[in-house]
């Protein structure tokens, strides 16, 4: 019968009650093969754990001169009889009877038995998740992707399928990929017979959905051409995005905060012996990676609250005490720039932090005014909030949206959205529209943030940058 090695684990975890096999097949891929003149020892990985089986053969297999040339890498099908081996590095070893040969890897493979740096990996993505890093990341990001759907419809929300194809720029920044078949800019005579983009946002569609549905979130790919180079940004990403009606800030800012301990609980219980490797490969953090997720992700630990006055007031006090940021420019209505964000959260809150009440004029037209502050009438702020962790800076962005159709249309001429291809989304408010609120999580961050990562090229199978489409 075939077998995952991640199940032989379990069966020999001292909590499982489960008897281990005597005979098994695995299928799987060469980590090493050490041989002398009667044994040979192989190193198999079937991409289900990070732990490897030890497969022990000798000469008296009918092809023990082939498999004593299996090179790193190979793929085959190993059959034994499975022995417990208590003392040992591993809890058992197969002795094998039977090897089938698939395919034998070139000797020039590039992922070796040795140390590779992440921007080799890159560089060969196609193979990376033959490493044990790399295999803990996805398996991680898979139970991420399972524990966010899971989440969701635990508190009936639906699952809405958003266009990947759109007219619109949600965020108004024009930061979008053009899709057309046409090789000149008359979108009239084009496919959609208007200028067509991939979507940077599912959120005003998502809007639409909450106004009958109540409870929608989207989870899918998102696009924008920012040409940015940093290890937080990528073309290619994918976004979480939730909308509910009959809400205000405070139940978007509750929503947020159970959705992450709910995704980082269930990483915790189901992704531990790959948090274990992630946690061993990052021995030089301050804080051990299993730890720092297990006090974020505890019942007791309410994310702190803090309003973007308060950061200004914060950011300006530091400033004056000798701290140096790189943008020293801080005053009421800046743009936070992430070495703001992460001094608030790493050296003054030390924890996952909301920064609500932003300026409007830094911030997406659909936000909700708030109402005048009667001490600083100039200060026009939008019930926004950012969750802002530590080692990432904002991981969640989200708002209260505007119910007021007329300060919509002032919105609309204040951005300078031209055109009337948002028409529609306008119209939602003359139709019956409820308090309406959301975020957007980026799974790529959030996956930086349970597994240490600290490039966001690394949690994606295959980055989408500046310069760089490969495979």
């Amino acid at each position: 019968m075939i077998y995952t090695i991640n199940n032989l684990f379990i069966n020999t975890n001292e909590k499982s009650n489960r008897k281990l096999p005597e005979q098994i097949t695995i299928n799987g891929w060469i980590r090493s093969n050490r041989n002398g003149k009667n044994v040979g020892f192989l190193d198999v990985n079937d991409g289900s754990s990070v732990n490897n089986l030890q497969a022990v053969y000798n000469m008296k297999l009918e092809n023990w001169k082939a498999c004593t040339s299996l090179t790193t890498g190979s793929a085959i099908s190993v059959s034994g009889n499975l022995l417990l081996t208590p003392g040992k590095s591993q809890p058992f070893e197969l002795q094998v009877t039977n090897i089938i040969i698939y395919n034998v890897a070139d000797p020039n493979y590039p992922i070796q038995k040795k140390e590779h740096t992440n921007e080799f990996l890159r560089d060969n993505a196609h193979l990376r998740g033959r490493t044990n890093t790399f295999l803990a990341v996805f398996k991680i990001r898979d139970q991420v992707s399972w524990a966010i759907h899971k989440f969701f419809h635990n508190q009936n929300f639906v699952y809405l399928h958003s266009p990947i194809i759109t007219a619109n720029d949600a965020e108004g920044a024009g930061e979008n990929f053009i899709v057309t078949t046409i090789t000149n800019n008359k979108y009239q005579d084009d496919f959609f017979g208007q200028k067509a983009s991939l979507t940077v946002s599912g959120q005003l569609n998502a809007e639409a959905y909450a106004q009958s549905l109540q409870k929608v979130y989207t989870f899918g790919p998102t696009f924008r051409a920012e040409n940015s180079n940093t290890s937080r940004h990528a073309a290619e990403f994918w976004m979480i995005e939730p909308e509910f009606t009959f809400a205000n800030l405070q139940d978007n800012i509750k929503l947020a905060q159970a959705l992450i301990k709910s995704v980082i609980n269930d990483v915790l219980d189901n992704c531990l012996p790959e948090l274990t490797w992630l946690n061993q490969k990052q021995v030089t953090k301050e804080q051990p990676l299993i730890d720092k997720l297990k006090v974020v992700a505890g019942a007791k630990s309410d994310f702190k609250v803090i309003t973007y006055s308060e950061v200004i007031d914060l950011l300006i006090n530091a400033q004056g005490a000798g701290k140096e940021f790189e943008f020293k420019d801080i005053k009421w209505g800046i743009d936070l720039q992430s070495e703001h964000e992460r001094y608030l959260c790493e050296e003054i809150t030390k924890q996952p932090t909301f920064v609500i009440n932003y300026p409007q004029s830094i911030k997406a037209f659909y936000m909700k005014l708030n109402a005048m502050d009667v001490n600083h009438p100039e200060q026009k702020t939008v019930a926004a909030m950012d969750l802002l962790v530590p080692g990432i800076g904002e991981l969640i962005g989200g708002s209260v949206r505007e119910d007021n159709y007329e300060q919509l249309l002032s919105n609309k001429k204040q951005f300078k959205i031209a055109g009337d291809g948002l028409q529609w989304y306008f119209d939602l408010r003359k139709y019956g529209y409820a308090p309406s609120a959301g975020f957007g999580l980026g799974l790529e961050r959030l996956l930086m943030f349970i597994t240490g990562i600290s490039n966001i090229r690394d949690v994606i199978p295959f980055p989408r940058t500046p310069n760089n489409l490969s495979f």
